[in-house]
């Protein structure tokens, strides 16, 4: 069985990246498909002077379940068993870490990121993940 590691951020192209996940289902492969997020970690030391650990851990965890959201619903209309995962930390290099310690065989992830204004960054996340992967990275335009 292919594991496949799905990082998604609720933009349009990680949705295609699940749809392209959904084909390989179709065509008969076998795979366990784990969605992972990736929220960045709150730096402001005037953020946390004003939050507990326990209200930025439930931010977290509220924004990550918004952008797991389309890929849970894509994967479960088709009756696709998967796990999710949300973390935190700067996402190219956690991508990584997360596909090595899990022993991933494959990630697929779409190209770029949720808004205009992040394309440059998060388009930058994609050549991180593609440089830096121990495994196969495709990519979905």
């Amino acid at each position: 069985m292919l594991k496949i590691l799905i990082p998604t951020d609720g933009s349009s192209h990680a949705e295609r990246a699940v749809n392209q996940v959904l084909e390989l289902v179709k065509s008969g492969a076998a795979l366990e498909i784990i969605l992972l997020n990736v929220q960045i970690p709150i730096a402001s030391g005037h953020a946390r002077m004003f939050l507990s650990h326990g209200e930025v851990e439930a931010y977290h965890q509220e924004e990550g379940s918004v952008a797991l959201a389309k890929a849970r619903e894509l994967l479960d209309a088709n009756g696709v068993s998967y796990t999710h995962h949300i973390v935190v930390g700067h996402a190219g290099e956690t991508i990584v870490r997360f596909a090595r310690e899990n022993n991933v065989d494959k990630i697929v992830m779409g190209t770029h990121g949720r808004s205009a204004l992040l394309e440059v960054l998060l388009g930058s996340v994609a050549h991180d993940v593609l440089k830096n992967s121990p495994v196969p990275v495709l990519l979905v335009k």
